[in-house]
């Protein structure tokens, strides 16, 4: 009888914790900025720089980090951090994740922008904050643009 009653009150515990998973505001995650770092062989590596702001009333603990980076609707690079921390409620943090950049990416990412627009880049930012503990971590999507400085103008005398 006792174990019976335990395993439903366990449930109902269970499924109302499921159902306020999705009450939280998503994340609003941001390309902040990008820094080279030392590549090896054919590949490039840079520190990307996101910003995550947190509108929820509630404080986000996370524990570890992966995101990918598409640019041009293609895919750029990637990467994983094991920093953790946390986003202050109604507030932001700047998380720095270094990214690795395939050769294949970057031959087509030249074809693209010598034969494209190169004034802006669209960009698109997936990934996941880690979560401690038995935590389920959030997952982002987010998309921006780049403006790019225009290219110097060769002048002749």
């Amino acid at each position: 009888m006792y174990s019976r009653a335990s395993l439903i009150l366990g449930l109902i515990f269970i499924l109302s914790g499921c159902a306020l998973i999705g009450l939280h505001e998503p994340l609003r995650v941001s390309l902040a900025g990008m820094e080279p770092l030392e590549g090896k062989g054919m590949e490039a590596r840079f520190a990307v720089e996101i910003r995550i702001q947190n509108h929820g009333g509630a404080p986000i603990d996370y524990d570890g980090i992966a995101l990918d980076l598409d640019l041009q609707g293609m895919s750029f690079a990637s990467g994983v951090s094991d920093q953790s921390g946390t986003i202050p409620r109604f507030g932001e943090s700047v998380i720095t994740v270094p990214v690795t950049v395939p050769a294949t990416a970057i031959v087509r990412h030249i074809y693209g922008f010598a034969t494209g627009d190169r004034a802006r880049v669209d960009y698109r930012l997936q990934g996941k904050l880690g979560a401690p503990g038995f935590s389920l971590g959030k997952y982002f999507d987010s998309r921006g643009e780049i403006t790019l400085p225009p290219a110097p103008q060769d002048s002749l005398p």
